[in-house]
């Protein structure tokens, strides 16, 4: 018997079917992948199990008993935890302290909180899942995969027969993928099950026993995942027969001109003497731990921040980039990682984003002709799928919102493009379309420098990929040199084994 059963599930919301009649079983110690599209309804069914939203019909089974949670605690009392990308941990709280939150073991004869039975049993539960992490330590100082692991050191602490897991790897390096997925694996043979939620397809081919595919807020079918390929994860997602994960071949850039060069970029303590080429027509990937200084590399190309010594060439000369303004002047794009926070004008509408760029000289009065002429043209062109040109950004898909942040620089003919986690959030199809650009944009002679953590964007786009560690360039892979073994192989220091 399934440990959970979903029969024919629906949810409507004003206007939209969210869900309907969706089967689903989960298995006790199995990894079951939920994937789709966003707008699919994984969002939603997550929702109903976690008790945030109840169905509007069908019939839901949880070990053995009919199910119907009206609020979270619902949900948490019959045995499920749900843990989003921003965990529900209190930072200034101890990792005892947390897990044990709300059922503090107390003193026999005195209605106190035992703090060393706390500390031993948090200790016990750290040490199972072979964490060296300390129990008075504070949750705030820990990494985000850190504190990911604490949730799951809490659900095994509350005896959670199923762990739902949301995005769990969008912000993790891939050594903090690589723990994550160890912890897993560890937690199933607990007789633990997990509802494993992803954009990420190779990661699902990894680490999943089944997947359920939804699209449209309908179940498309389930399979065995060790019988799956990636393409064939895209061809059900996007319900497209001929769809398939894009593949670029690959460019010599020894044949291509040189668009950008630094030299021995330094900026203590983040990185140092970092040097390396882009050719106009080449993607360029660019990856490293979390904490490498592939970021901080990127914003001091970009003027974002100071150099301390080294040398930026465009078009073989030498330059100096003291602000974004001077970058931007060179022909130089950023599409940073948090495009929300530092790229897009959420509160307003895709013309004004676009034109963020190549109106900044316009003076005090802004043509709003001009404007809509510059949008329409880099929606056409880009394909950009709008409700209307007034929707707010921030309504907008995570594709739509990097074709937006893309057609800004291109409307000032950037040549030099960088992008920071292109994909980071984006589901399947948004990522196809990110893929198809960028091929488009480098056949037309432009150079693209990607920093990315996801393995198989950097195999299936780049010419070649850069690989950073401890502030350092310690590999260059080019060819059929770049292969996913390969790349782990650098990125977590083992390249000799």
């Amino acid at each position: 018997m399934a440990l959970l059963e979903l029969r024919k599930v629906s949810k409507a919301f004003p206007g939209v079917q969210a869900l309907f009649q969706v089967d689903l079983d989960v298995q006790a110690g199995e990894v079951h992948a939920l994937i789709g599209e966003n707008g699919a309804g994984k969002s939603t069914l997550i929702k109903l199990l976690s008790g945030v939203y109840t169905r509007d019909g069908g019939a839901i089974t949880f070990d053995g008993h009919e199910a119907s949670f009206s609020t979270p605690q619902e949900s948490q009392r019959a045995g499920i935890r749900t843990l989003y990308q921003e965990t529900n941990l209190l930072p200034q709280l101890t990792v005892a302290e947390n897990i044990y939150l709300g059922d503090e073991p107390r003193l026999k004869w005195l209605p106190l909180i035992d703090w060393r039975e706390m500390r031993r049993g948090a200790a016990d539960l750290l040490g199972l899942l072979k964490l060296d992490i300390a129990p008075d330590t504070r949750v705030c100082d820990l990494s985000v995969a850190e504190q990911q692991m604490i949730e799951l050191a809490k659900a095994l602490h509350v005896r959670a027969q199923l762990l739902i897991m949301d995005e769990p790897t969008a912000t993790l390096s891939r050594r903090e993928v690589d723990t994550l997925f160890r912890l897993i694996r560890l937690i199933k043979t607990q007789g633990i099950a997990v509802i494993f939620v992803s954009h990420r397809l190779d990661e699902v081919l990894e680490i999943a026993d089944r997947a359920t595919i939804l699209r449209d807020g309908r179940r498309v079918t389930t399979l065995d995942v060790c019988d799956a390929t990636l393409d064939q994860l895209v061809r059900l997602i996007s319900g497209k027969p001929g769809a398939h994960l894009f593949t670029r071949a690959r460019a010599d850039h020894r044949t291509l001109p040189e668009a950008l060069r630094v030299e021995d970029l330094t900026r203590t303590p983040t990185f140092e003497k970092v040097s390396f080429a882009l050719h106009a027509g080449e993607i360029v990937g660019l990856t490293g731990p979390i904490g490498s200084g592939r970021t901080a590399l990127v914003r001091v190309m970009f003027g974002l921040e100071p150099p301390d010594g080294g040398a930026i060439h465009v078009d073989g000369k030498p330059v100096t980039i003291r602000s974004p303004q001077d970058a931007i002047n060179l022909g130089m794009g950023l599409l940073p990682a948090e495009r929300h926070e530092q790229a897009l004008l959420l509160e307003m509408p895709a013309p004004e984003n676009i034109s963020l760029a190549a109106l900044v000289n316009a003076g005090p009065v802004i043509n709003r002709d001009d404007e809509i002429a510059l949008a329409d043209e880099y929606i056409r062109r880009l394909r950009i799928k709008l409700p209307d040109l007034e929707t707010k950004v921030k309504e907008l898909s995570g594709g739509t919102q990097q074709k937006i942040i893309l057609s800004r620089w291109l409307a000032v003919h950037s040549r030099i493009l960088i992008f920071d986690e292109p994909t980071r959030g984006i589901d399947i199809g948004g990522k196809i379309e990110i893929y198809r650009l960028l091929n488009e944009l480098a056949r037309k002679g432009m150079a693209i420098l990607i920093v990315s953590s996801e393995f198989f964007e950097l195999t299936r786009l780049c010419d070649r990929v850069l690989v950073m560690r401890s502030g350092r360039l310690v590999a260059t892979l080019e060819g059929d040199e770049i292969t996913s073994k390969a790349l782990t192989r650098h990125v977590v220091g083992d390249a000799e084994t």
